[in-house]
């Protein structure tokens, strides 16, 4: 039987501080984490008539989802209820028009992919499969969503190709065209070309009308959202055997061409931000965010006829990127610029129209200190749907009726007791060679200075080109850390996306390198801020952020006790063959995804580690785990743990985050480094 070193340590410095331990908290249980969330996905329908969500299914200990369906115009009547099945298990709802529900569910599956998805090109994949459905509020038929039922494959069609698409599905929903009353926009793949063809799909009658027909150079851009016409469209050029060109084009309203526009052409390597968002209706001219005059992404209006943007920018933010226009979509106030987005430490909206601003204001007032998103309303406002959340409270769904009353709809996790989830700020410090890191810093509850430094993990993104976002931490892995005493920091490293394109760009060819640095870094600010115990920091992190703790297991000078490396890449090599079939792939990541590679130092191997991986991981194989397994653990003492039936992302099964957050806890406590962390 093992004993927890880790809680007795802390017991032992609580008894040797006069003030006592005044931040010690129960921690919460993974239990807490793994149950599935009795309410999310919350959307209403844009005629405020329905309400769908995820729910936890009645009498599964909140083991398993079901689809919800309420009637808002009966709303005493109760909600309509539609449990997982035995294999497809519902991981998204939404409500849209015309009385329809989209749902989306996923289930296990094993076999020869040949090349269709992620997996194995040859033989048997243990894998999931995920497909959309169509049904209506009822919830009693599902069919695949926008499937193409003229019937038959087509002659040239191999009966792998046939098998890919009859697993995942082959249509998407591209615009919703709010105004319409049961249209909306999808695209369908042509199993013999492999390009898209987008439809004007009629969600009553089922029937299409072609849009656009899209290749793989060809893709259509903005549809206008009250008539579903084609205004934009991109299109990719090889200008040279390694590079290309990304080209935007505009319809011209006098002709009906497609006209090449050169303020919107760049180069595919120089990796801009370049995205047409929306068009204002009296100007003619579109709404753009760019990073084209900023390291940070603006909104700017451009005029097509005159082939400028402004002199100005329409909207923009000293730190952060603009993430979004907000723009309306009720009758009322179709198209109008109602706000926008930045992207800061967490995404902050601002309301700009008065209306929206005031009922905003309103309930960030009635729910201080937590977030407050407006996730959709009735044209006349006397059903708004609405979210709050905060880095101590879980996703709670609301619904403001009339503007004057607030209808709890649902607490996402209303068993859990967040006093023991701790604070979080948004921190700044210096790299090495003076690069600014950004972080998000997470503190046990009720901790401060005089208590002593704490145990630490510095806790790496995915990605790498993605970043983390304040507030609730949906992996759950930093309250659960939190609430056993421990301090965790996330770097935003550079390589990380949507922080600054200086940011970003400074990660390319450095995995295990400068990217690295900024890790430990990190640990080294911490120690000196007085927050992180110099002999007890650990480094965990999942899919790149496994790479990163593998990295840490092989560098000299570690400043870690021990590495936590789920699902990682530790084999640079072998991801660098993938890029091979992609050379549009290749341009754009394959060539960033370079520096040292773990599998080629596995010699130098001087920090514990503990590596797990589920084996219907496909984005990751569990040969990545195993092999750095099999060349570190003579050097290190070495954990290798395979998941049973888990795969890379969430939503994972109840067991699977219960194995898992044991897993860290018990290695944590007891194998991390002399006498656990």
């Amino acid at each position: 039987m093992k004993i927890n070193t880790h809680s007795l340590r802390i017991a032992a410095a609580c008894l040797s501080l006069a003030a006592g331990c005044a931040f010690a908290r129960e921690p919460i249980p993974a239990d807490s984490f793994a149950r599935v969330p009795a309410i999310q996905s919350v959307t209403m329908s844009t005629d405020g008539k329905n309400l769908v969500a995820l729910i936890a299914s009645p009498d599964t200990d909140y083991r398993e989802t079901a689809i919800a369906s309420w009637n808002l115009d009966a709303p005493d009547r109760g909600p309509v209820i539609t449990p997982s099945g035995d294999r497809m298990k519902f991981v998204y709802a939404g409500a849209m028009k015309a009385d329809r529900v989209l749902a989306v569910a996923r289930q296990e599956w094993t076999g020869a992919l040949g090349g269709c998805g992620e997996g194995r090109t040859t033989g048997s994949t243990r894998t999931f499969v995920t497909k959309t459905y169509l049904t209506d509020t009822g919830l009693e038929e599902f069919d695949e969503a926008f499937a193409d039922k003229r019937g038959g494959a087509g002659v040239g069609v191999s009966d792998a190709m046939q098998r890919c698409f009859e697993l995942t599905g082959s249509a998407s929903l591209v615009n919703t065209l709010p105004l319409d009353p049961e249209n909306v926009i999808i695209s369908q793949t042509n199993m013999l070309t492999l390009g898209s063809n987008f439809l004007l799909y009629n969600l009553r009658t089922e029937q299409t009308k072609l849009l656009f027909k899209g290749g793989r150079s060809e893709q259509p851009g903005l549809f206008d959202p009250r008539t579903g016409d084609l205004l934009t469209q991109t299109k990719l050029e090889a200008i040279s055997g390694t590079e290309y060109e990304q080209q935007i084009l505009i319809k011209n309203p006098e002709s009906g061409e497609f006209e090449t526009h050169d303020n919107l052409t760049t180069k595919l390597s120089e990796r801009h931000s370049l995205d047409i968002v929306g068009r204002d209706e009296q100007s003619g001219k579109f709404y753009v965010l760019t990073d084209l005059f900023s390291d940070q992404v603006q909104a700017w209006m451009y005029d097509p006829k005159a082939r400028k943007f402004d002199a100005e920018a329409l909207v923009a933010h000293p730190q952060f990127s603009i993430g979004s226009i907000i723009l309306g979509s009720q009758p009322s106030n179709f198209n109008k610029v109602l706000g926008f987005t930045v992207s800061g430490p967490q995404t902050e909206v601002v309301y700009t129209d008065p209306t929206m601003k005031s009922i905003h204001d309103g309930l960030k007032a009635a729910f201080p200190g937590q977030s407050v998103s407006l996730q959709g309303y009735n044209d006349d406002l006397s059903r708004v749907l609405f979210a709050t959340s905060s880095a101590q409270n879980p996703p709670s769904y609301h619904l403001l009726l009339d503007r004057k009353q607030v209808k709890l709809l649902g607490n996402s996790r209303p068993w859990m007791d967040t006093a023991s989830i701790g604070t979080q700020e948004w921190v700044t410090y210096p790299a090495r060679d003076g690069m600014q890191i950004p972080a998000i810093l997470d503190l046990p509850a009720g901790w401060s200075r005089g208590d002593g430094p704490l145990p630490t993990i510095i806790h790496p993104h995915g990605g790498p080109w993605a970043r983390d976002g304040a507030g609730w931490d949906g992996s759950g892995w930093v309250p659960f850390l939190t609430s056993r005493g421990y301090a965790v920091l996330r770097p935003q490293y550079r390589g990380s996306a949507g922080l600054g394109r200086d940011l970003w760009l400074a990660g390319d060819g450095q995995w295990g390198q400068t990217m690295q640095d900024d890790k430990d870094d990190a640990a080294a600010w911490l120690v000196q801020q007085g927050i992180a115990a110099q002999d007890r920091i650990a480094i965990f992190g999942y899919s790149y952020g496994g790479f990163a703790a593998a990295a840490a297991v092989v560098r000299p000078n570690s400043p870690y006790q021990c590495a936590i490396s789920g699902a990682p890449v530790t084999d640079l090599g072998r991801i660098g063959m993938s890029w091979s079939d992609n050379r549009l792939q290749r341009i754009l990541q394959g060539n960033t995804v370079k520096g040292m590679d773990p599998m080629r130092n596995t010699d130098k191997a001087n920090i514990p580690v503990l590596l797990y991986v589920g084996d219907r991981d496909v984005r990751t194989p569990k040969f990545h785990a195993e092999d750095f397994y099999a060349a570190v653990k003579g050097r290190v003492d070495a954990r290798l743990e395979i998941i049973p039936d888990m795969p890379h992302s969430m939503p994972w099964y109840y067991r699977h985050q219960v194995q898992t957050l044991d897993l860290i806890e018990d290695y944590l406590a007891n194998d991390c480094g002399p006498g656990g962390l």
